[in-house]
């Protein structure tokens, strides 16, 4: 594997080297493992809606997975394994066709979240589990398609409205880790030059520290998740209530 595969898999999947190298270590190292905790509860045929690039795909074992996008969003899906595109309103599929549904980084970029719940809880089959991750602090991005922040107690409310069961809700990072990560960014985004070439030999005599700091201060200090960076949602179709159309 040669030195740019190295680098690239650290940035999407953090391993021992990343908290070298990688800008966004934190909050990718605490979503994956969290996604993968939670990974027992999407099986089956899939729906992977708002799916992009589908960079979490081989952390499910599902049966089918059919990624879902809009062609409007933020960025350009050229280069994204899009099985089906959607005009933003209605999925277009038959009503309970997915045994699971996973949306990761999603949420915030929907305007109209409300009737895409009731879309997704009608093409979800009755019992079957949606599994959402959507972030809390973070900054603006995807200009203009970044609508919403959602807390805990926000997004819970909402699924429980559009026929829904709450299982779990977890929060990703905590308070210190949230910080410096937000600082990684930062110092990525605006004080990095453009060069790939420099940007490979600045990066660790500028990430590393940071991350190594936020990772003993973590450590010692109180834990608190008050502030944190994602939510990680688990949530059941009630069986009772029958699919919206």
């Amino acid at each position: 594997m040669g030195i740019k595969q190295i680098y690239k898999k650290e940035r999407l999947d953090p391993g021992i080297l990343s908290i070298l190298i990688n800008p966004y270590y934190f909050i990718k190292k605490n979503l994956i493992a969290g996604l993968r905790r939670n990974s027992d509860y999407v099986h089956g045929i899939a729906l992977d809606f708002g799916c992009g690039n589908r960079g979490y795909k081989d952390l499910f074992a599902t049966k089918v997975n059919v990624g879902l996008d809009i062609k409007k969003s933020g960025h350009n899906h050229s280069s994204e394994n899009i099985d089906i595109y959607y005009d933003g309103k209605r999925i277009p599929f038959r009503n309970e066709s997915f045994d699971s549904i996973i949306s990761i980084e999603v949420f915030e970029h929907v305007f109209n979240l409300e009737h895409i719940l009731d879309e997704l809880n009608r093409v979800l089959k009755p019992g079957g589990n949606i599994l959402i991750s959507t972030p809390f602090i973070w900054e603006e991005h995807e200009q203009p398609f970044d609508f919403a922040r959602y807390t805990g107690f926000g997004m819970q409310h909402l699924l429980e409205t559009h026929g829904f069961s709450v299982i779990n809700i977890q929060k990703s990072c905590g308070f210190i880790e949230t910080i410096f990560q937000i600082w990684n960014s930062y110092v990525y985004k605006k004080l990095f030059c453009r060069s790939k070439l420099l940007q490979l030999i600045s990066i660790p005599l500028l990430v590393f520290p940071s991350n190594l700091i936020g990772t003993l201060l973590a450590f010692i200090l109180p834990k608190s998740k008050d502030l944190y960076l994602n939510l990680i949602v688990v949530a059941k179709k009630n069986s009772s209530i029958p699919s919206r159309r």
